[in-house]
């Protein structure tokens, strides 16, 4: 077949999609000249009569749009009145579903990539926004590309004789990065490393970049963990510069310092902590008072003694906001010699702390509490085990204090439930690894008494410094502090929860005032116990929550039922936490205010820092999903459908909640349709029904490390 009959087949075989496409890129390009139906056919290559025809209907839809304006009968030209021009952040999507957020974060603007400007995820850009088009998302295009964004890439390389490309698997980029051979830094093929886009030539089919650094080898898990936290910008590594800083520091305690702070180094004290944790920044300390009620001290690591403001140490450790969890290590966000071991409140060393000390009675009400800077010697340090194992058997060391702890905690508890405090008590996901980082089982961490014990008095001494702070006299201004807020659930959110769990038998009241609301949800939750579908609905009622955040506007805590809550007890691993022991002192020294605004602010970026260490911490877990069952292919699991989609049902395995896909392609015995209002897949000739919650077996069919994807197969 000759050229021009491949391309007269080509023509014959265009779709109405596509010459409508080609007509609106035609008229954009164009947008300042009219044209007739005969031009427009001639310019997009439709030639046949029925084609022909298509664009004249074409032509008409587009001005019912308002998309294309009829200047005289038969002559169309683009319809630029009501465009107009924003400014905003452009997001690229490798589906080629870029879009543009402005600045007032209205309706996103769609982006066709001929019209992006080769903008990259993150640019600020200037875009000419089109009038829109009837039953149409708001489009338009990039005009100017005003602040470029670092392009920063993690991927595998592939190394030619004279060039390299990235190989990358993200949502972002639909290209791999090409990178010529000087700019490798001695990368070898098949090595993981960061790239930096450089430059991305208008007539070139990949972006240009160079290696940043290398992370070791492809599949390591060193390698594969470092790679984890570079995708999401966080540090795998401490700047040496901060960890000789913090090797200077002087940690003996002088007499003079003793002096002005409270002496508890002879009363009991002891810590309660994971049996892996190094860092120790919480410690109890209890007594019986000749007056008859019982102190509790809840005494905190003083960490700002040692980090003196907008020194190298504070500085790296605001950017950082928060210590990482990952599956098989914890990156720290203070220097190790601090956080493990000058901060660290470990058994026979006196340490410094700023402490909340309470007078409890015997139905565990306060009657006097006082925030102080004390110093203190612990006894022993417990693991969460061990003081389990204290309050089971009653016998021990220091078990009548264990025990007295444990009772004046439960009491809090309940009294906290009673205010409408809900309950969400979730398994968490923890594995069994080897020296080389490989999973060889899985289990789940569920909460005992022990931890509830040390969760209550850190609640209480959370919201004790609240209150003290926040709750002023009438008619006063509290001065700016750091708050830990939770909003009220959205009730549109609340009332879809409400017909979500109907199917599976619940109900759930979502109007009232906020105790009754709350009551409801910890029935709810209390009825799913040891279900089938328990981990998926507390998974879906957690969504429905607002996210907990740090702020200078108090809204209170609808979670813990608290109008004033912060974050004190955790200096070590959390810079918020830092800052309130800073506000505290300023204050109780008779300090003036801080400036809110730029509170505000770092109250923002330490919220943007958790989110991000939380969503790192999900994406190595799954990567140990992924990894552990790698080796199980071909295995069969009892699980649970655990999303419904229009590309196939996720199932979560109950024994391992590892969860996994069946792509829609591989259910073969028939057509299903996706069903979004009740959430399930619908076969067309047999009505065959796969609903969310259903119980189900699969087999483990594929497990990909690099995309951190499960694919299971169905069995019947």
């Amino acid at each position: 077949m000759g050229k021009k009959d491949k391309n007269k087949s080509k023509i014959k075989r265009l779709k109405k999609e596509e010459i409508k496409q080609r007509i609106i890129t035609f008229f954009s390009e164009e947008a300042t000249r009219s044209h007739n139906y005969k031009q427009v056919s001639h310019v997009i290559g439709a030639k046949t009569e029925v084609q022909k025809q298509m664009v004249c209907e074409i032509l008409e839809s587009l001005k019912d749009d308002d998309y294309l304006i009829e200047i005289v009968p038969g002559k169309y030209k683009f319809n630029n009145r009501g465009t107009s021009s924003v400014e905003g952040i452009f997001e690229r999507r490798s589906n080629g579903k870029n879009h543009v957020i402005t600045e007032d974060e209205g309706d996103p603007i769609f982006i066709a990539e001929r019209n992006s400007l080769r903008a990259m995820n993150g640019d600020k850009v200037k875009v000419l926004i089109y009038a829109k088009r009837k039953n149409h998302v708001l489009e338009g295009e990039i005009t100017e590309i005003i602040e470029k964004a670092p392009q920063i890439f993690i991927g595998t390389l592939e190394i030619q004789k004279h060039f390299a490309f990235l190989l990358t698997d993200n949502k972002i980029l639909a290209n791999d990065i090409f990178i010529p051979k000087e700019k490798l830094k001695g990368a070898k093929n098949g090595d993981k490393a960061i790239v930096q886009i450089t430059s991305w030539p208008e007539r070139a089919k990949n972006p240009y970049g160079e290696v940043i650094d290398i992370l070791g080898t492809s599949g390591e898990n060193n390698t594969e963990m470092h790679a984890i936290l570079a995708e999401f910008g966080l540090p795998y590594s401490y700047p040496q510069t901060v960890e000789k800083a913090a090797n200077k520091i002087d940690d003996t305690i002088y007499p003079d310092e003793i002096k002005r702070r409270e002496d508890f180094r002879s009363i009991t004290t002891f810590t309660i902590d994971p049996k892996d944790a190094k860092d120790f920044d919480d410690a109890l300390s209890v007594r019986h008072l000749k007056n008859g009620l019982w102190e509790v001290g809840v005494h905190i690591a003083d960490v700002t003694y040692y980090v003196k403001p907008d020194s190298i140490i504070d500085r790296e450790a605001e950017k950082r906001a928060t210590s990482i969890y990952l599956v098989d290590r914890v990156i720290p966000m203070l220097p190790e010699r601090l956080c493990n071991q000058v901060c660290s409140l470990r058994p026979n060393e006196e340490k410094l702390c700023y402490s909340v000390i309470f007078e409890l009675n015997n139905k565990a009400e306060i009657q006097n509490s006082r925030i102080v800077r004390t110093i203190i010697k612990s006894d022993r340090r417990f693991t969460y085990e061990e003081a389990q194992d204290v309050i089971e058997s009653g016998k021990g060391d220091y078990k009548d204090e264990i025990l007295i702890l444990n009772d004046l905690a439960q009491k809090l508890r309940t009294k906290r439930f009673s205010n409408g405090a809900i309950n969400f008590d979730r398994h968490e996901v923890k594995f069994e690894i080897d020296e080389t980082g490989k999973p060889i089982s899985v289990y789940f961490k569920t909460s005992k008494e022990a931890n509830k014990l040390i969760e209550e008095f850190m609640l209480l001494a959370n919201r004790t410094v609240a209150e003290a702070i926040g709750k002023v006299p009438k008619g006063r201004k509290a001065k700016a502090f750091v708050y830990r807020v939770h909003d009220l659930p959205d009730p549109e959110k609340m009332n879809n929860l409400a017909t979500f769990i109907r199917r599976f038998g619940y109900n759930l009241k979502t109007e009232g005032n906020k105790n009754d609301v709350s009551k409801s949800i910890n029935n709810l939750l209390d009825n799913v116990q040891g279900k089938r579908e328990e981990n998926l609905i507390e998974t879906v009622a957690i969504r429905t929550m607002a996210k907990a955040a740090y702020s200078t506007t108090n809204v209170g805590h609808y979670g813990l039922a608290f109008d004033y809550y912060t974050h004190f007890t955790s200096p070590i691993r959390r810079y918020p936490d830092m800052m309130v022991h800073r506000l505290l002192a300023r204050y109780s020294e008779g300090g003036r205010s801080v400036n809110e605004k730029k509170l505000e602010e770092e109250c923002k970026h330490s919220s943007e820092m958790e989110l991000t260490a939380a969503n790192a911490e999900r994406a190595s877990i799954k990567y140990k999903q992924v990894e552990f069952l790698s080796e199980r292919l071909g295995e069969e699991y009892d699980g649970v459908i655990s999303g419904v989609t229009e590309w196939g049902l996720y199932v979560e395995i109950n024994e391992n909640k590892c969860e996994g896909l069946v792509p829609i392609r591989d259910l073969e015995d028939d057509f299903y349709e996706f069903d979004e209002k009740n959430y399930c897949l619908m076969g067309r000739r047999t009505h065959k029904i796969y609903r969310l919650g259903d119980p189900i077996r699969i087999q483990v069919a594929r497990a990909n490390l690099e995309k951190k994807q499960l694919d299971f197969a169905l069995i019947e």
